[in-house]
């Protein structure tokens, strides 16, 4: 529902505040007082084109703010959008427009398109007035309407036949992977064959690319490897060295010690860790020798591997970052290939599957037809009683449903659904956005609100001058018709009328005034006393009369009781 609604340089309007509340909310005053004007601003911040000339004369810019309070229906589309829902389930919105033609529009703080506030809008409020084409003059919002008057068997069935549905929709995509268009399959294997055999071709193991490398740098150092291998080794054995090699300092270190180790057993403990040396640096000095002589340099051994190495890298880049992403594309290739290979078969088998799916779908879509046509005969029935409410006996309502089983399937089945309307006798029925007369679109959008009230998520519905060209005993009728239509919803009302102004729970006064030279609109809401005072003024006009006063006394009396 709308909380609070903050406008500023808009029209006549300098600065003003409205806080709005639950139930029925009713807006009265005198012609040209700017009503309007906040009808145009809360359009505004629902998305609709604003036009520069709302601005205030002299001001630069103009700004609309409103919070509202939105249930978690809400919330998949906020998300959609980017927008972070709040906590307590409510949502600022606010536009700017300037006279430069630039709009900025923020949802909870995040910026949106114009596209995107009209989204959130039109599921927060629907505003219904001479020229306004809201949620009700989409035909596309009716068959889901209809379907929630309907009741839980009709939903039920929808969500049975929309699950198949998703079956169907998985089955044709796997079909068009498998089939595909004639050159471009072909294409398709020709290439998975290419990649097969140039991955097979090279022949990878697990790890092979770490070891190349290791191999390479050896390679590479080969000359430094040597000399460093033959320096180490002369001067820990020394064989061909006129110097004293390592082992041989430390033999005549182990021969002195063994003269000795008899006089003491730290002598023979000396000893034996000196002979562990000895043995250790042996056995290092021979596998220096054979490090040595068994590294050469081979350019060609060399190449074999910068090569090898090259190939896998080459490969890499173009199947992935590891020799087991490659092979595991291989894997994957492979099996795409046997299914492409084997296509034939498995396109035959998944014609059948879908067929069937589809036989049963169309038995599905028969179904939620003939549920919708029991469910539309209801519904035009409780809209002709509450039209004929509404002082319109001789108007017509019919739900058309129509099965299009050509056009394929959709989330809602075969058929499409409009409300049509005629509002004579002898003329034909028509879709509701070409009903000419504004009074008598608002009328039949109250009729079909509230019949819809219960299935309706649309939380705050806005009326604007609803009582056009009706009498006073309609007027009554109207004015019932909105408060029990603020059981479910929240209503705000503008309204001429002193009987519908008379039953809502929260009455405000808009008037017009003068400050420094400049007409200004305030809004008021009005306390009892108040109150009595302008349903007298919408009774008798500024003259007011002691019967006038009486009947103010009288209708208000009525509006509380039936509260």
């Amino acid at each position: 529902m709308l909380h609070q609604l903050q406008i500023e340089n808009v029209a006549i309007i300098d600065k003003l505040q409205l806080s709005l509340f639950e139930g029925f909310n009713v807006l009265t005053g005198e012609t040209g007082a700017g009503k309007s004007i906040l009808i145009d601003s809360l359009n505004a911040l629902l998305g609709s084109r604003v036009s520069r000339e709302l601005i205030r004369s002299g001001a630069e810019k103009a700004v609309v703010q409103g919070l509202f309070s939105h249930g978690p229906e809400l919330n998949g589309l906020l998300e959609e959008l980017g927008i972070e829902p709040s906590e307590d389930g409510t949502l600022l919105i606010s536009r700017t427009f300037t006279d430069a033609g630039k709009n900025i529009c923020r949802v909870n703080g995040t910026m949106v398109t114009v596209a995107m506030l009209r989204d959130i809008g039109q599921r927060l409020v629907d505003i219904h007035g001479q020229h306004d084409n809201q949620s009700l003059l989409r035909p596309e919002t009716h068959i889901e309407l209809l379907d929630l008057f309907s009741g839980e068997e009709l939903i039920r069935e929808k969500t049975a036949y929309q699950a198949r549905l998703q079956e169907l929709q998985t089955l044709k995509a796997k079909l068009r992977s498998l089939s595909g268009e004639g050159k471009e399959r072909e294409r398709t294997l020709d290439m998975l064959r290419f990649q097969i055999e140039e991955i097979e071709r090279a022949n990878l193991y697990l790890g092979e690319d770490e070891e190349l490398m290791r191999q390479s740098s050896l390679l590479s150092h080969a000359e430094e490897i040597i000399e460093s291998l033959a320096l180490a080794y002369d001067r820990v054995k020394g064989e061909d060295s006129e110097e004293e090699s390592a082992l041989d300092k430390l033999g005549a270190a182990l021969s002195a010690l063994q003269k000795i180790e008899d006089y003491d057993p730290q002598y023979a403990s000396f000893a034996s860790t000196l002979t562990e040396i000895v043995d250790k640096l042996t056995d290092l000095s021979r596998e220096l020798r054979y490090s040595r002589d068994g590294l050469e340099y081979d350019p060609k051994h060399h190449k074999i591997i910068e090569d090898r190495i090259s190939l896998i890298q080459g490969l890499k880049r173009k199947y992935g970052e590891s020799i087991a992403d490659i092979l595991d594309f291989l894997k994957d290739s492979k099996e795409k290939l046997d299914q492409m290979e084997r296509s034939e078969e498995l396109i035959e088998a998944l014609n059948a599957e879908i067929k069937a799916l589809e036989e049963d779908l169309h038995r599905r879509c028969a179904t939620l037809n003939a549920l919708r046509k029991k469910a539309a005969k209801v519904l035009e029935q409780g809209i002709a009683k509450e039209l004929a409410d509404l002082e319109m006996p001789k108007t017509q309502f019919a739900v058309v449903i129509e099965s299009c089983p050509q056009e394929g399937f959709t989330p809602e089945g075969t058929d499409k659904v409009e409300f049509v309307f005629s509002p004579n006798p002898g003329e034909p029925l028509r879709p509701l956005s070409k009903i000419a007369s504004g009074g008598e679109m608002s009328r039949v959008m109250l009729a079909i609100k509230s019949i819809l009230a219960h299935t309706d998520a649309i939380p705050s519905l806005i009326f604007d001058e609803i009582d056009t060209g009706v009498s006073g005993k309609a007027a009554s009728k109207v004015g019932e018709k909105l408060k029990n239509l603020a059981r479910n919803h929240q209503v705000l009302c503008i309204t001429h009328h002193a009987q519908i102004a008379s039953l809502a729970h929260a009455h405000f006064l808009i008037q017009k005034g003068e400050q420094s030279g400049r007409t200004l609109t305030s809004v008021t809401l009005l306390d009892e006393g108040n109150r009595e005072k302008e349903i007298t003024r919408l009774l008798s006009g500024e003259h007011a009369t002691d019967a006038a006063r009486s009947l103010a006394r009288e209708l208000l009396k009525q509006g509380r009781n039936g509260a």
